[in-house]
């Protein structure tokens, strides 16, 4: 792989002081229709854009070769490869998919996100190879690599691509006797990408020139916060279009190439569609973090600040509220945070308004100058399918529709769901006819099973609100309905750090109820069989008394809760590697704990309200 002894060039970045502006005003219109739905759309049309994300990355190679494209730690050092490098290695690549008669099966990523990694994607795309990359914990955290499994099966991929022997496991469960690419040649059986590849032929351009829009650049699994994982069919165009159009929601990035510190794995669309596309489309750099929202992990992210310092960061709630504390502590890594940030963007999850809040205390007292801001969107919307691009201060506005995005806004029981109409949106799922046909309504709408509402009802310039995800309300015995979209982060809010994440429970019951897990520094405080010690018992007390307190009646209250002291578990489907807590299937798998909160309030394990 080009190397350690590469230098950077990262930019610093313009508009600071005058340049061009951060955001676009949007401009949308509204149309009400007789059954009930309401359209809303943006009135700027999607400009030209390339056919694939891989046109712009060729552009760029071939512009400032010498620009630092990525980095990422090896060891203690930074390994550093430029965009005139990487362009030479992905060409290799590709004559080497050529060479073997792989180029029109399905390449496998079971790795993360590396300077190999990022080769293979783009190789694939030169020539038209859709590549399919893995969540990391299937290969590493799984006990049975059952879902790499029918992956395999549902993909039949041609190459298998794993980093280094730690992946040997999950490589002899499910390469049989494809060929496997790795970074040294040193997992069995592997080869390195200096053998795999060969000089590239006037075919390697000849493939890239003939890639269309329709074309399948990737395969991305769902990563299950509802229902199993399905093969998202992931076009180059639908990729294009969705960084043309925060193009023009975010004009800046026209003209100040982006530099990212991320973590987020490429193996879902937000780190590898929205947050490294817009690096190579818009010529930018990307130091990856080896750092997670997680004790022991997340030090490393606030290390490698002091070297990357990011003009957009990119995270989950989760990693926020993981970050947020180190950067109240350290006034450098504050400094190094703020010092050229345009802009903190967080989706996957509703960020909890008292991070919202801290955040921008501390972006205040730091002197930054910049915004947060967020958008919605799915792996089927590749996947910003909103923006808020707007001064916003409250952290559930969505934002409104992209340039080329259309939404219906459609009523659902006592909720409207939102369904997504564009450029951007999927042509279906990959082998699964049935789910295709069930995933778009009769006007070509996709369903996407997320609650929505206007943040003003006579102005949708002032976007929409998240109102949850549909299957996951239920009623109480009053026949009341609980959005839990909506009181999850309020839970957390009126923690105050407390908590890091909740289920919320009470399906039929005379109340609302929550499985709770605990921040990382409060863990020591319940014991072996999982009852809280009194002053853990009366800071929760607490919590629910202040989430009361802002009002809103039965269903936006929590009676009790119970402190879980066993993580989420990836084999169970209770989570994803972005951190995001399917709620249904906590509930399912911990029955036994969610009938104590309602058959033995009396338990030492329950904590009330008051």
């Amino acid at each position: 792989m080009p190397g350690h002894g590469s230098a950077p060039a990262v930019l610093a970045p313009e508009g600071t002081g005058e340049g061009p502006p951060t955001f676009a005003p949007p401009r949308i219109e509204a149309e009400q229709r007789p059954d009930g739905r309401l359209l809303l759309r943006s009135t700027e049309p999607l400009r030209e854009h390339p056919a694939g994300v891989i046109t712009s990355f060729r552009a760029h190679s071939e512009a400032h070769p010498d620009r630092l494209l990525v980095a990422e730690r090896v060891g203690e050092e930074w390994a550093r490869t430029t965009w005139g490098e990487m362009r030479a290695l992905v060409d290799r690549l590709a004559q080497g998919l050529l060479d073997r008669g792989l180029a029109d099966r399905p390449v496998m990523v079971l790795s993360g996100n590396s300077r190999l990694h990022l080769a293979v994607l783009l190789a694939g795309m030169t020539v038209g190879t859709p590549v399919v990359p893995t969540s990391v914990a299937y290969s590493l955290q799984s006990r049975d690599h059952g879902k790499l499994r029918a992956m395999v099966e549902l993909v039949e991929p041609g190459l298998v691509v794993a980093e280094d022997p730690s992946f040997a496991g999950a490589v002899a469960a499910v390469a049989g006797d494809r060929p496997v690419l790795s970074r040294d040649g040193d997992l069995p059986g592997s080869t390195p990408p200096a053998e795999f590849g060969a000089d590239p032929t006037g075919e390697v351009d000849r493939r890239c020139a003939a890639v269309r829009r329709e074309d399948v650049a990737k395969i991305l699994f769902t990563s299950g916060s509802t229902g199993s994982p399905k093969g998202v069919l992931t076009t180059h165009g639908m990729l294009s279009a969705n960084q043309q159009q925060m193009r023009q929601v975010w004009p800046f990035l026209e003209t100040e190439p982006p530099v990212l510190l991320d973590w987020l794995p490429w193996s879902h669309t937000f780190g590898g569609s929205h947050d490294l596309d817009m690096v190579l489309v818009n010529g930018g750099t990307l130091w990856i973090d080896d750092g997670r929202p997680a004790p022991g992990m997340v030090e490393r992210t606030v290390r490698n600040l002091a070297d990357a310092r990011p003009t957009i960061y990119f995270n989950v709630p989760a990693g926020y509220a993981t970050l947020l504390p180190h950067l109240e502590r350290d006034p450098a890594a504050a400094q190094a945070f703020f010092s050229r940030l345009r802009l903190g963007f967080f989706a996957a999850a509703a960020l909890p308004q008292q991070l919202w809040d801290r955040i921008e205390e501390l972006a205040a007292a730091s002197g930054a100058r910049m915004r947060m801001t967020t958008s919605w969107g799915l792996t089927e919307t590749a996947p910003a399918a909103t923006s808020a691009h707007f001064p916003i201060t409250r952290s559930d506005v969505l934002g409104v529709p992209l340039p080329g995005v259309e939404l219906a806004l459609v009523p659902v029981g006592e909720k409207r769901e939102v369904r997504v109409r564009g450029a951007n949106v999927t042509p279906g799922y990959h082998r699964r006819p049935d789910l295709t046909a069930a995933a778009f309504d009769e006007e070509g709408f996709f369903r996407t099973g997320d609650a929505v509402a206007l943040a003003d009802p006579d102005d949708p310039t002032a976007g929409l609100l998240f109102r949850g995800r549909i299957a996951e309300d239920f009623k109480l015995m009053t026949g009341t309905f609980v959005s839990v979209g909506t009181l999850r982060p309020q839970l957390l809010s009126a923690s105050r750090g407390l908590l890091t994440d909740a289920v919320v429970c009470g399906q039929d019951g005379d109340c609302v109820t929550a499985l709770v897990w605990l921040h990382p520094d409060h863990t020591h405080r319940v014991d072996a069989d999982g009852v809280p010690e009194e002053s853990l018992r009366a800071e929760l007390a607490a919590t629910l008394q202040r989430l009361a307190a802002e009002g809103g009646g039965s269903s936006q209250c929590v009676e009790r809760v119970l402190v879980l002291t066993e993580p989420p578990q990836l084999d169970a489907g209770e989570i994803t590697d972005k951190g995001y807590v399917n709620q249904a299937a906590v509930r399912d798998r911990r029955a036994a704990e969610v009938a104590l909160l309602t058959t033995a309030p009396d338990s030492p394990r329950v904590v009330h309200r008051g």
